[in-house]
């Protein structure tokens, strides 16, 4: 297979769900064997590419990257920033311009003189962002140091697909790439993450009724929802598009009864998928 070849099946399966092991018409792995697998490690590829932010890690195949990635922000031109766009302060041979790499506005160097990783763009070194900027920077770095850690390593849960009523048990984890998710029991499935529109975490702490669920964040929708009241995740509730179907299909998942490490883990694991949510909400926002 050649290079245009197997770009054109990296394509194919990214539009037809089959990159993550998904079937256009379900959800459930088929048997994919040493070619699709030589496929999927091609469209995992990554080189190395300098932009004036900086020198950046980034996917091969653009449709590939990350679902919690970032796009570079188109800098604001040199003329239309005379000040800093933080404390006013005018530019002149001694006091110099820079570029936030995060957002792109133009500061002094007193305002903009932290040096801070940027995982969400693939920059390889730490890069210069203003205070705002680097403080989220900063937040994000435990999303990825611990949270998706958590995630890759998964949990168990019971999981409810469609109208069943039946509940499997299964480890759910997010995959290596970050772009799938991987559900392991008596059967096997794997959702894109991409083709995920809505994530409610589940809870307890409120009264019986509408409260029960706690909308975080509907992807295709508002804003997420804030944080209110004192709450434990229980489960999530997650609907996603299947490529050939009219309608969204959905799961449950719902950590087990059982008092041993197993229901601390699936409650670590959701809280990760929490965060994660808005992160993805965040890039599809951009």
């Amino acid at each position: 297979m050649d290079w245009a070849s197997e770009l054109s099946s990296c394509w194919r399966a990214e539009r037809g769900g089959d990159l993550c092991g998904l079937s256009a018409g379900g959800g459930v792995r088929g048997s994919g064997g040493d070619m699709s697998s030589g496929v999927a490690a091609r469209c995992d590829a990554k080189k190395l590419v300098r932009s004036p932010s900086g020198l950046r890690m980034v996917p091969e195949h653009r449709a590939f990257g990350s679902p919690f990635g970032l796009e570079e922000p188109q800098w604001v031109p040199d003329k239309e920033c005379p000040r800093c766009m933080q404390c006013d302060a005018k530019f002149d041979f001694i006091t110099r311009k820079h570029h936030c790499r995060r957002c792109g506005k133009c500061f002094c160097d007193r305002c903009c003189s932290q040096k801070v990783p940027l995982r969400r763009m693939c920059f390889v070194d730490p890069v210069r962002q203003c205070a705002d900027c680097a403080l989220v920077s900063h937040r994000e770095a435990e999303f990825y140091d611990k949270q998706l850690k958590v995630l890759v390593s998964g949990a168990t849960f019971l999981v409810t697909f469609g109208d069943s009523e039946k509940p499997e048990t299964m480890v759910c984890r997010l995959s290596n790439n970050q772009r799938c998710l991987i559900l392991d029991g008596d059967s096997h499935h794997e959702i894109e993450i991409a083709h995920v529109c809505t994530v409610q975490i589940l809870t307890e702490g409120f009264t019986p009724g509408e409260k029960d669920i706690h909308t975080y964040s509907s992807l295709l929708g508002s804003l997420p929802a804030s944080e209110a009241g004192s709450t434990r995740a229980t489960g999530m509730f997650l609907q996603y598009t299947v490529p050939g179907a009219e309608a969204a299909a959905q799961l449950r998942l719902m950590a087990g009864e059982d008092a041993s490490g197993s229901k601390r883990q699936a409650a670590a694991w959701l809280a990760a998928m929490h965060k994660a949510t808005k992160l993805l909400y965040e890039s599809r926002d951009q």
